[in-house]
């Protein structure tokens, strides 16, 4: 059963959700601008400045925005007719943002070791070059990713999950018995679980990309061992 919020409430909540949403997409930006920056710079003071900076955007900017934009996006989710399991949009956004909030925590370790390597000079302690790499990288994937989510929230694709068929079919059901067609005014019995095409497309982009993130890893990207 849908637990629907009120109109001053669902605002609120909406309002919340794209200002978080928005902005954690803008910080990404600005995160692999200066990522790009340090891994091209050869000043040793403007690469000690970009990481550190880097840094600040991470813990003050991005984590907090990475961790409230989930949260409203459930909230809006539950309160709302669209649900959280019912149509393949809101579900496959929701598969986006929470694993790049937990790629993100997991690699604030890097960042700040990046951060503090530059600042103390001793760039031989770690990968630098490596962590460097890395962080264009994942910043440029967390990129893609948050504009592949904005794009479903704004286009909203068709196509309705088993449970979301079971459920909408119940509810046909239940408004042809019980003669009240006002509540609904148009039947949609025998509905199709099938997914959609672009789930299928979209899902085979994310994999490879999980792939490539865990080969560039796997090669020594990663933090590995390289810290002290």
């Amino acid at each position: 059963m849908l637990i629907t919020m009120r109109p001053g409430f669902r605002k609120f909540a909406l309002t919340a959700h794209v200002t978080t949403s928005v902005g954690w997409f803008g910080a990404v930006g600005a995160f692999l601008c200066l990522a790009i920056t340090g891994l091209r710079t050869t000043d040793a003071h403007l690469m000690r400045a970009t990481y550190l900076g880097m840094q600040l955007v991470a813990f003050c900017v991005i984590v907090p925005l990475s961790l409230a934009s989930p949260l409203t996006g459930l909230v809006q989710s539950l309160g709302t007719h669209w649900g959280l399991f019912r149509h393949y949009w809101v579900l496959v956004k929701f598969l986006i943002t929470v694993p790049c909030t937990i790629i993100l925590l997991l690699h604030m370790q890097a960042i700040r070791a990046l951060a503090q390597a530059t600042a103390s000079t001793t760039l031989n302690a770690i990968d630098v070059p490596a962590l460097q790499v890395q962080m264009v990288v994942n910043a440029a994937v967390a990129l893609v990713a948050l504009l592949v989510a904005t794009a479903l929230s704004v286009y909203k694709p068709r196509g309705l999950t088993p449970y979301g068929a079971r459920s909408e079919n119940r509810q046909d059901r239940s408004v042809l018995q019980s003669g009240d067609f006002a509540r609904r005014p148009t039947f949609t019995q025998g509905k199709q679980s099938l997914s959609p095409r672009w789930v299928y497309v979209l899902g085979f982009v994310l994999i490879v990309i999980a792939a490539h993130i865990v080969i560039l890893h796997i090669s020594g990207g990663g933090l590995g061992g390289h810290t002290h």
